[in-house]
């Protein structure tokens, strides 16, 4: 239950957001704009690194929608997955597939078994400001084990706004809001952490924190490279 809550954690709302400056303020989408977020352990040990790529952005409904190539390797740079994203952008609101709230990783540990998902988008709203609440996301992940089935819950609630901070990383300095939320995944066994991330103006996510229930934090990703073509 621990590994496969560490393998969500990986790239649970960290993937960088990306849309058109038409749609909202916060988040750049241009093809071939690259970005690499590093998560690490409670130890400042590297567990992963992905880097992101934007592949193609076309219209969509009254805004745009755009596919994401992540690529995760791991500590010493070897590939371990790849994944496509898909991402709108509608009326000032980017819409993340909720499947990208499961790692690719995750992915790749029942690759072959049949595999069936439900769930909520998890949305960011095109304005942000302190005290602002943001919608709850969720996602079913039912797998076939050849005839054993496993039911996986994942949620997100209590989405907040609850401040600014100014945040240095490789990637460089920048102005962010922080949205704390609550991170539930049931497996048979429930289990609840929290997090809190900073997003940027025209970047998208710079850094991500983990936290068990008692504050103690259990694993980061910062941006750790950003391009925009």
């Amino acid at each position: 239950m621990r590994k496969l809550s560490l393998l969500i954690g990986i790239l649970l709302l960290s993937i960088p957001v990306v849309q058109s400056q038409d749609c909202s303020k916060y988040y750049p989408l241009t093809s071939n704009t690259e970005f690499q977020i590093t998560s690490y352990d409670k130890r400042d040990r590297v567990n992963a690194i992905i880097d992101y790529k934007v592949q193609e952005v076309a219209p969509f409904e009254t805004g745009e929608k755009a596919t994401v190539l992540s690529s995760v390797k791991d500590k010493n740079g070897d590939l371990i997955v790849e994944n496509n994203v898909d991402m709108t952008c509608v009326d000032g609101v980017v819409s993340m597939d909720f499947k990208s709230m499961i790692s690719p990783q995750l992915f790749k540990q029942y690759e072959g078994m049949e595999i069936e998902m439900t769930g909520t988008n998890l949305d960011f709203p095109n304005s942000l400001a302190e005290g602002d609440e943001l919608p709850d996301a969720d996602v079913l992940m039912k797998i076939n084990m050849g005839g054993i089935n496993m039911n996986m819950n994942l949620k997100v609630s209590n989405r907040k706004v609850i401040g600014r901070e100014t945040i240095t990383t490789p990637a460089g300095t920048f102005d962010c809001y922080i949205i704390s939320y609550d991170n539930e995944v049931d497996m048979g066994l429930r289990k609840v952490n929290s997090a809190k991330q900073w997003i940027a103006e025209g970047v998208g996510m710079v850094k991500q924190e983990d936290y068990k229930r008692n504050g103690t934090i259990v694993s980061k990703s910062v941006l750790t490279h950003f391009n925009k073509s």
